[in-house]
């Protein structure tokens, strides 16, 4: 089987790997705007061989894994160039506007949208890690509009990485995400600017940090390059979900200046129902 992966940060290397795992005799390309990204996936052994766009229709499977504003440029122009039994799929974390954008293409069909829930801080082809897509949540839309076949060749791929598969439209999946995932990034990029803008001694963060405060901004660390055109294209869904957490905030503050220890009490312990919820999850991912 041939793979091509444009984009070789740490979603594709990742891939490559994990794909490497499952299928050891494949054939692994690779395409990425950046050299040095080709130079260190080539070095890694991530992939096999470098691609050029327009050689795209001599592989099985295209996996573009590249920041969003960018796929919008890029998948019109692979589903031209591909076969008619070509695998196309995205990892991006907004579906919404690839999905508006390939509605009427020619080869839709070729195109399944998905959204694997994994990840790290990290970036580029040095962050690439084993494993990182096995067990994994991975959010599928609009899969009737991809080719039967062409899906059964997706989903024998995903079952062998053994991920949990959620179908939903792509409306719901931005909003859905813009809490859990999006959110998430906003507030750990804004702690971490909170801090740096307080605390103006660097050491005081790094001697007085502790895991609490890592674990918070951890997110923080993730590419800028990456989570702009996120948070820019679900702006609208992202936008309502900071003014709810930005309402939150306000309570709290509230709260505590009028020194309301049964109104913080109440509060923490509502909210201390998270760590039952997402250990059900787990639990029920793990079956």
């Amino acid at each position: 089987m041939k793979l091509a992966i444009v984009g070789l940060g740490l979603m594709g290397g990742s891939f490559a790997l994990d794909f490497r795992s499952i299928y050891p005799k494949s054939k692994i390309y690779g395409l990425d705007i950046s050299k040095e990204n080709q130079k260190h996936a080539m070095d890694l052994g991530l992939i096999d061989e470098l691609i050029e766009i327009e050689k795209i229709s001599t592989v099985d499977i295209v996996l573009v894994s590249i920041p969003v504003d960018k796929s919008l440029l890029i998948l019109p122009k692979i589903l031209d160039l591909i076969c008619d039994d070509t695998l196309v799929f995205d990892v991006g974390s907004t579906k919404g506007p690839i999905c508006k954008l390939l509605f009427d293409h020619p080869k839709r069909e070729n195109f399944l949208a998905t959204h694997p829930m994994a990840g790290t801080e990290f970036s580029g082809p040095y962050a690439a890690v084993k494993n990182l897509y096995f067990n994994k949540t991975n959010i599928i839309c609009e899969k009737n509009k991809t080719n039967s076949k062409i899906f059964e060749k997706a989903l024998k791929i995903f079952q062998l990485l053994n991920m949990n598969i959620l179908y939903m439209n792509p409306d719901p999946h931005d909003v859905h995400v813009a809490y859990v995932s999006h959110l998430s990034h906003i507030s750990s990029f804004m702690l971490g600017k909170t801090v740096i803008e307080k605390e103006k001694n660097e050491k005081n963060i790094f001697n007085l940090a502790g895991s609490g405060f890592e674990s918070t901004v951890r997110l923080a660390k993730s590419s800028p390059e990456t989570w702009t055109p996120i948070f820019l294209q679900n702006k609208k869904n992202l936008v309502i979900a900071i003014e709810e957490y930005i309402s939150n905030l306000n309570n709290l503050k509230e709260i505590i200046s009028k020194n309301n220890a049964n109104g913080l009490s109440l509060i923490l312990n509502n909210t201390n129902r998270i760590k039952e919820i997402l250990t059900t999850t787990n639990i029920e991912n793990e079956k």
